[in-house]
């Protein structure tokens, strides 16, 4: 039915024909009182065989009905036309070409205005009849029955059918839906969209099947649910469009199990992924923060990772029922929420949470706490202070998440998650997702606070033994600096030194213990000491070293590089020895800078290698750089490259060695090298009364 073809109907005025009367082809017979054919219909020229003009004037009985059955027939037309009643059988007939068929008949008297009587009869193949009412059963009883949802709208997408599951699935009584829209019957359905499907199968005539549909319905106000649609177009049997067939199947628990198997997909990606990125070096920031993005957004909008400030410290914190927690902020990440931000703790920054406070309780209780809903109450045991509560609330925290860092059976801190923008509350599943994150990244947090427990003991410790030297000193000026390995690595054994020796002369040193750690520093520590002693009894350079190499070879097999320079200003000569270290620079005015020809020997620890001694010419202005490895050595460049870049950044002798030092560090050293750097820069002073 067409859209204009409704409303004419609706306003009284004719309609198009029906296809049903085109399908039956129901041919229709006049006959007078006499049981004549009065009026012979083109169907019943189909029907029977007869031509009009062969049909009219005959006895009905001999043109409609096999021979057999004329009495009966005449009996039965008698009876109508006597009694008025109409009668309905079926009868086989003997077509004009003398074929049979059963016909089902409908018989019925007439009267006009004159008061003539007249019989009418209806006749259709009884064939097309039957299978139509089965067909029609069939549909009955499917539609009534059907698991599945089926209604029929008309052109303007108005309800005209609605079979009981679909009435059962919308909570909506049938008789209640005729007449309306979809958007009328279930306003919290997305009816733009399925009015759109359905305009289009109007349009086109191409189903459309299995389209999703998420929404509520009366029957569960306070659930989603899912299903699956397909739209049919429905047309009569002359083509013309009735409306659309629509096909509802609830697919809820498929949907469901759907979204938990994605869910559990990404919850295995997200853990895969925090395998991946957390604990990439052995900083502690570093590690707390890749944590905190892990978690941001896949979990939470607002992560933050604290520790106790007694762990960072390297002490353990058990806490009584009314302590408070002393809290220091590693990380914090947020989904682009400024006031969240604002309400977390600082990293760096040190707080007290009171005994009452969410984040006390998960690290003294070593277990998670959650509070699906936030309210208003919740927010102060939330946040550390009423102003963070406030910007917390102006955040739109509606769900809140703890959970503790425990690694080798101590609580280190917590895992602090808040949701503002994902409008679902935490669930049992984020729990154990963001437990595991915890679990991993507790161990790599761990790690990284004893090895910077570690590492700052045996800088603190190498600090203490490397020396505090005048900048001028003999007849030197001198300049020096230590830079520490880049923070993924342990502090090594790099060391230098300035003695002052008897008759104005000068001892310079730079060395490097092969290692790394508090055992580095402490060989190092135990070789300048004895260098120092040497260094006292004036010794010929090479002459100390061999010394040097006999301790080195008691220290648990340790090896050292080493050169040792004696600056005479007298004679204005440096005599050098050297155990398997990189060559000395010396710049003089006038001249290049040139890496001395020493011979190299070997490193002290390696025993049975005479050393030898030097002299080299070094007059006032004349400087000397001694350097280890850390300086020039990279993976990317030979080690002649980074020789040659040393040279051409010493290409002034008259800067000052300050700006020597702080030059060569920022140009050569790179902040991601493995190692440490000792640099040592001499400058040959013009001699009093010259």
């Amino acid at each position: 039915m067409s859209g204009a073809g409704s409303s004419a109907a609706e306003a009284g005025g004719p309609t198009g024909p029906s296809g049903l009367l085109d399908v039956l082809n129901v041919a229709s017979v006049v006959l007078d009182t006499q049981g004549r054919i009065a009026l012979w219909s083109p169907q019943a020229e189909e029907l029977f065989g007869y031509s009009a003009n062969e049909a009219l004037g005959r006895y009905a009985a001999h043109v409609m009905v096999d021979e057999q059955h004329v009495d009966l027939v005449v009996q039965l037309f008698a009876d109508v036309m006597a009694t008025g009643l109409s009668w309905a059988g079926a009868f086989p007939i003997r077509r004009k070409d003398g074929t049979t068929r059963l016909v089902e008949f409908r018989n019925m008297r007439l009267m006009d205005d004159r008061g003539e009587v007249y019989a009418l009869g209806l006749a259709a193949d009884r064939t097309t009849v039957r299978r139509l009412e089965r067909d029609l059963a069939l549909s009955t009883r499917m539609v009534a029955q059907s698991p599945n949802g089926l209604a029929v709208l008309d052109t303007d997408l108005r309800y005209v059918s609605v079979n009981p599951s679909l009435a059962r699935m919308n909570g909506v009584p049938a008789e209640e839906h005729l007449g309306r829209t979809v958007r009328e019957v279930l306003p919290r359905l997305d009816a733009d969209a399925l009015e759109a499907a359905a305009r289009q199968v109007l349009r086109t005539g191409e189903p459309l099947v299995d389209r999703s549909a998420l929404g509520r319905t009366p029957a569960d106000p306070e659930e989603d649910h899912a299903w699956s649609l397909s739209l049919y177009r429905l047309e009569d049997a002359r083509g013309t469009v009735l409306g659309v067939a629509v096909s509802v199947v609830d697919v809820t628990d498929r949907h469901r199990a759907a979204v938990e198997a994605e869910a559990a997909r990404r919850r295995l990606a997200l853990v895969a992924d925090a395998s991946a990125r957390i604990g990439t070096t052995l900083d502690l920031e570093r590690t707390a923060l890749e944590l905190a993005e892990v978690a941001v957004p896949e979990l939470a909008d607002v992560a933050a990772v604290d520790l106790l400030d007694a762990v960072v410290a390297g002490r353990r914190s058990r806490l009584g029922p009314t302590e408070p927690a002393v809290i220091r902020a590693l990380a914090v990440r947020a989904a682009d929420e400024p006031d969240a931000l604002r309400a977390a703790d600082q990293p760096g920054q040190v707080a007290r949470y009171a005994p009452d406070r969410l984040v006390t309780e998960c690290v003294r209780t070593g277990r998670p706490v959650m509070v699906a809903q936030v309210k208003d109450e919740d927010l102060g045991r939330i946040a550390h202070s009423p102003e963070a509560a406030a910007l917390l609330a102006r955040a739109g925290v509606h769900s809140y998440l703890a959970v503790p860092l425990i690694a080798r059976g101590e609580v280190l801190g917590a895992l602090d998650l808040k949701r503002t923008r994902n409008p679902l509350p935490f669930d049992h599943d984020d729990l154990l997702l963001a437990r595991e994150l915890a679990a991993r990244a507790a161990v790599q947090i761990d790690n990284a606070r004893w090895y910077q427990s570690a590492r700052t003991t045996a800088l603190t410790l190498q600090r203490s033994l490397l020396p505090s030297h005048p900048p001028v000193t003999g007849g030197l000026e001198v300049a020096s600096r230590y830079q520490p390995a880049g923070a993924t690595t342990e502090v090594g054994g790099d060391w230098f030194d300035v003695i002052p020796l008897p008759d104005g002369k000068t001892a310079l040193v730079v060395g490097d213990v092969m290692g790394s750690g508090i055992d580095a520093a402490a060989t190092m520590g135990r070789l300048r000491t004895a260098t120092t002693t040497l260094a006292s009894l004036d010794l010929d350079p090479a002459v100390l070293l061999e010394h040097l190499d006999r301790i080195t070879q008691g220290l648990d097999h340790s090896i050292a590089t080493c050169v040792y320079a004696v600056h005479d200003p007298r004679v204005g000569r440096c005599r050098i020895a050297n155990a398997g270290h990189l060559p000395p620079v010396r710049v003089r005015p006038d001249r290049p800078p040139e890496l001395l020809d020493l011979p190299t020997g070997v490193p002290l620890g390696v025993g049975g290698v005479p050393f030898s001694t030097t002299d080299v010419d070094f007059a006032p202005g004349d400087q000397l750089v001694l350097y280890t490895d850390g300086l020039v050595e990279t993976r990317r460049h030979s080690l002649d490259e980074r020789l040659e870049a040393l040279l051409a950044l010493l290409d002034d002798p008259a800067r000052p060695l300050e700006e020597v030092c702080d030059l060569l560090l920022s140009a050569l050293h790179h902040p991601d090298n493995h190692d440490d750097v000792a640099l040592l820069v001499a400058r040959a002073r013009t001699r009093t009364g010259d």
